[in-house]
C-alpha cells in the first residue's frame, strides 16, 4: 500500500470508530429503563389521570408522526425526482398559491383539532372522581385558592387529603387527623401509603428549595415551591407499588430523593394508620416523660442523668 494512502485510511478508521462509539452510547441511553418509561409514551396504568395523560400523548404523537413522515417523504421524493447535474442552472419557480394556502390551512386545522382534543380531555386530568363505595372513608376537604393553582375536589367534596412536604433530601407525608394538635398527626417519610379505590388529593409544598413530586404511573408531576401550594390527585385501582423521584435539581443529593407510593386495600390501610398512630403516640409520650423527668431533676438542683462514657485504653 502506498505510504500516501496510509494516513487517509487511519483517519477513516478513527472516524468510523468514533461514530460507532457515539451510536452505541446513544443506544444504551435511549434503551435505559428509566429513560424509556413505556418506551414511546409516558407511564400509566396506576390512576385515571395518568391514563388520560398517556392517551392524549399518544394522540399528539400519532398526528406528529403522520406530519413528519409526510413532510420527509415529500422532501426525499423531491430530492430524487428533481435532481440535476451540479453545474445545471436551477429553474426559477415563482410559487404555487394553491399549494401554499393549502398547507397553511392544513397546519391551522391540525392545531385547532389538537387544541379541542386537549381541552376536552383536560377535565379528566384535572378533576378527580369520587371514591368507590367500598373505598376508605374520607372527610370533606376545603377548597383552597391561591395565585395559580386550586385544590382539586371530587364532585361530593370528599377525599383523603395528604400534605407532601419536599425537604432536602426526603419527602414527608402528613395524613389528616381529627386531633387539633398537628404534632400527633400520622406522618411518614419516603414511602406514601394510600388506600385503593379512594380519591387521594395531595397538597404539595417545599420546606427549603424547589422540588418536584412525580410518580409517573400516577399522573403528571407537580412542583414543590417554598411559600406556594400546588395540588394534584390520583386514584389507585389495585394494590401495588409505584416509584418516582424528585424531578427538580434540588442539591447535591438530589438523586437520593426518591419517592414511593404503596397502595393497600382500604382495610389494610386502616390497620396501618392505626398502628402508625399508636407508634407516634407512644413516641410522643416517651419524649414527654423524659422532659418531665429532666425538668424535675433541674428543679431539685441536679443535672439530668447521663451515662458515663467508658475511658479508652491508653489514656
Amino acid at each position: 500500500m502506498p505510504a500516501a494512502l496510509a494516513p487517509a485510511r487511519i483517519r477513516t478508521r478513527r472516524r468510523v470508530f468514533t461514530l460507532s462509539l457515539l451510536a452505541a452510547i446513544v443506544g444504551v441511553l435511549a434503551l435505559a429503563g428509566g429513560a424509556s418509561a413505556d418506551f414511546w409514551t409516558p407511564e400509566s396504568g396506576g390512576s385515571a389521570n395518568a391514563d388520560s395523560i398517556d392517551t392524549l400523548y399518544k394522540i399528539v404523537l400519532a398526528v406528529a408522526a403522520i406530519v413528519f413522515i409526510g413532510v420527509e417523504g415529500v422532501l426525499l421524493y423531491s430530492m430524487i425526482k428533481f435532481r440535476t447535474k451540479p453545474d445545471a442552472v436551477p429553474a426559477q419557480i415563482r410559487g404555487n398559491t394553491r399549494l401554499e394556502i393549502g398547507w397553511t390551512l392544513g397546519a391551522a386545522v391540525i392545531l385547532v383539532v389538537l387544541a379541542v382534543v386537549t381541552f376536552a380531555m383536560l377535565d379528566d386530568i384535572r378533576n378527580p372522581p369520587n371514591s368507590d363505595a367500598d373505598g376508605f372513608a374520607t372527610e370533606r376537604i376545603d377548597n383552597v385558592q391561591n395565585a395559580s393553582a386550586y385544590q382539586p375536589r371530587p364532585p361530593n367534596g370528599r377525599a383523603l387529603n395528604i400534605e407532601v412536604n419536599g425537604q432536602r433530601y426526603a419527602w414527608r407525608y402528613t395524613y389528616p387527623d381529627k386531633d387539633t394538635n398537628v404534632l400527633n398527626n400520622v406522618f411518614e417519610y419516603e414511602t406514601l401509603y394510600v388506600p385503593t379505590k379512594t380519591t387521594v388529593t395531595l397538597t404539595i409544598k417545599a420546606q427549603d428549595v424547589a422540588h418536584s413530586w412525580w410518580i409517573p404511573a400516577l399522573g403528571g408531576k407537580a412542583d414543590a415551591v417554598p411559600g406556594h401550594l400546588n395540588f394534584t390527585w390520583f386514584k389507585v385501582r389495585e394494590p401495588g407499588t409505584f416509584r418516582g423521584q424528585c424531578a427538580e435539581l434540588c442539591g447535591r443529593n438530589h438523586a437520593d430523593m426518591i419517592a414511593k407510593v404503596v397502595a393497600l386495600e382500604p382495610a389494610d390501610f386502616e390497620r396501618w394508620m392505626a398502628d402508625k398512630k399508636r407508634e407516634i403516640d407512644a413516641a410522643n409520650e416517651a419524649a414527654a416523660e423524659r422532659r418531665r423527668t429532666e425538668s424535675a431533676q433541674l428543679q431539685e438542683g441536679n443535672s439530668p442523668v447521663t451515662e458515663e462514657l467508658p475511658t479508652g485504653e491508653g489514656e
